[in-house]
């Protein structure tokens, strides 16, 4: 199969065209630069918007896999972050489909985000595809926009789109907020996080590229929104103590009420984050795996170990 790649640079996107080479598809990657990277055919576009010039792009291309997408910028207001996520993530994203509709691309898969769905759920609930959207932030709105865009342009063009909403993706070379969990721990810092009993969904890197990869060519992905984790929710104290059991350090969690703990974030002006730490984020994996026959290939305990290993391998 003949795949073409955006935001092959990024953390998922690179590690889908090392896999998709693997098992034998023809890449096309496309970077905002020339790279150096030549297991794939490199196709460089500066920046995803409404007018991007995607002429001769897709060439006997069979499926597009759009992983590219605009995340937080510091120094941005929240009018000006707004117009810039709908530009890229969703204007970009239709501009995209339609120009690979009209070159005769037959298949579209877009990395959305449960973001989409919104920030947390309730006791016993999970977010499940059909579910109305209620996107929290311009981000989610955007990769709603985008959704509701896409299937505009399945309608008018008959291009099969299958959309994938992610939540956190982990794995060797993460980044952000994840990647600092991992120094935290490391450095055996004491985290007011034991008492914590939720359940948040997370997907592994490799389990996520599989999915993708299936959604690439099955006949029953087309036109169908997927939900993806590892299919093992845990709270965040039980992720802390897997991290550091798979980094062979002590667990130095202190069992602080959850309240005290959002009340201290929403002092230091850390609302958000207190929230992430503290409330539930689950998603329904049942209609993914029954539509596809697919189970995630990566184990959660085994996927925080390659994580751990990687991390403890670069570090210095």
């Amino acid at each position: 199969m003949r795949v073409f790649v955006t935001g092959a640079s990024g953390f998922v996107g690179h590690r889908f065209c090392q896999m998709a080479k693997c098992i034998g598809h023809d890449v096309t990657a496309q970077y905002r630069s020339i790279c150096t990277d030549r297991i794939t055919k490199d196709f460089t576009v500066t920046g995803i918007d409404s007018k991007t010039d995607w002429s001769g792009a897709f060439k006997q291309i069979d499926c597009i896999v759009h992983c590219a997408a605009r995340v937080h910028q510091m120094n941005e207001t929240k009018a000006q972050s707004r117009a810039h996520y709908h530009e890229v993530n969703a204007l970009g994203t239709i501009n995209l489909a339609r120009q690979a509709a009209e070159q005769g691309v037959k298949r579209f898969v877009f990395l959305s985000s449960i973001k989409v769905n919104g920030e947390s759920t309730l006791e016993g609930q999970k977010f499940l595809p059909e579910i109305a959207p209620k996107p929290a932030d311009a981000y989610g709105a955007s990769k709603w926009d985008a959704e509701v865009g896409l299937r505009k342009v399945a309608e008018e063009t008959g291009l099969e789109v299958v959309i994938i909403r992610p939540p956190l993706v982990y794995g060797p070379g993460v980044k952000a907020n994840f990647h600092s969990l991992l120094q935290w721990i490391d450095k055996g810092i004491p985290l007011p996080l034991g008492a914590i009993n939720n359940k948040r969904s997370m997907v592994h890197l490799d389990n996520l590229v599989d999915l993708m990869l299936i959604c690439c060519s099955n006949p029953r992905a087309a036109g169908n929104v997927f939900m993806v984790s590892d299919d093992n929710d845990v709270s965040t104290s039980e992720l802390l103590k897997q991290v550091a059991h798979s980094m062979k350090k002590p667990n130095r969690m202190i069992p602080i009420p959850e309240t005290w703990l959002k009340f201290a974030s929403s002092v230091l002006g850390k609302k958000d984050v207190g929230q992430r730490l503290c409330s539930s984020l689950q998603v329904d994996l049942s209609s993914t795996k029954r539509a596809l026959d697919w189970t995630p290939p990566v184990p959660f305990e085994r996927g925080i170990q390659e994580t751990v290993d990687a991390y403890l391998a670069n570090k210095s």
